[in-house]
C-alpha cells in the first residue's frame, strides 16, 4: 500500500479545487449597476443618471415617487441585488428596489432620447447629473 502519494494526490486535488473555488468567486462578484461616459453615471443603457437634491443621502429611500417616478424613471435593483462598493440598494414607497450611489438615489429622465443626453440637469433646480 502507497499510502504517503495517495494522501499526496489527495492533498494536491483539494488545493487544485481550493483555488478553482477562488478563481470563481473573483469572477462571481457583483458588476456595478452603471458606468461613467463623459464624466457622468450612465445606466446599462448608456442613458445618463440623475440625483435629486431632495433626497438625503444615506436615508435609504427616494422621495421621488408616483407622477415624480414617472418622470424620473428609477434605475431599478433587481430583487436580491446587494450593496457593491459605493453602489447601495434603497427601498423604495412600493417596496421595489432602486440603485443609490454613495447613498443618493440614481434616476434616468423621460425626456432624454438617446444616449449621450443631459437634458435633465438643473431641471427645477433640483436634478443634477450624477457623477462619479
Amino acid at each position: 500500500m502507497n499510502l504517503p502519494r495517495l494522501s499526496l494526490t489527495l492533498a494536491t486535488l483539494a488545493l487544485a479545487g481550493g483555488l478553482g473555488a477562488c478563481s470563481s468567486m473573483a469572477t462571481d462578484a457583483p458588476a456595478a449597476p452603471a458606468r461613467v461616459a463623459d464624466g457622468a453615471l450612465v445606466g446599462p443603457n448608456g442613458m445618463t443618471l440623475y440625483t435629486f437634491d431632495r433626497d438625503a443621502a444615506g436615508s435609504g429611500k427616494s422621495v421621488c415617487n408616483g407622477p415624480c417616478a414617472t418622470n424620473w424613471p428609477p434605475l431599478m435593483a433587481r430583487a436580491g441585488a446587494g450593496n457593491s462598493g459605493n453602489w447601495t440598494v434603497v427601498t423604495r414607497d412600493d417596496g421595489s428596489k432602486q440603485w443609490a450611489y454613495k447613498g443618493k438615489p440614481v434616476y434616468y429622465w423621460i425626456k432624454d432620447t438617446k444616449a449621450g443626453d443631459r437634458t435633465g440637469d438643473g431641471v427645477n433646480n433640483a436634478w443634477r447629473i450624477a457623477r462619479p
